[in-house]
């Protein structure tokens, strides 16, 4: 079970990915499990480097480069997973 806090984070990536992607009506069928790379229409470098900026203005964290993989961004739920592991530490 998710806790409330891990919740807010996957729905502010979605609504992040949302905002970047204009999924508009779709929103609401993106969750933890959706799969990003591959998956998602226009999800491309440019979408990586845009949602990475804005997650990190969100939640104020940062990114380093060898953090930065493909795994990370494989789904939603991973992204999700990282975005709260940086806030922890």
């Amino acid at each position: 079970m998710q806790s409330s806090a891990d919740t807010k984070i996957v729905e502010t990536v979605v609504t992040v990915l949302a905002r970047i992607l204009v999924l508009d009506n779709h929103q609401s069928s993106v969750g933890r499990s959706t799969e990003l790379i591959g998956s998602l229409p226009g999800f491309d470098s440019h979408s990586v480097v845009a949602v990475m900026l804005e997650l990190e203005e969100e939640f104020g964290i940062e990114f380093e480069d060898d953090e930065v993989s493909a795994e990370l961004f494989a789904s939603v739920g991973t992204l999700a997973d990282f975005v709260a592991s940086k806030i922890a530490d």
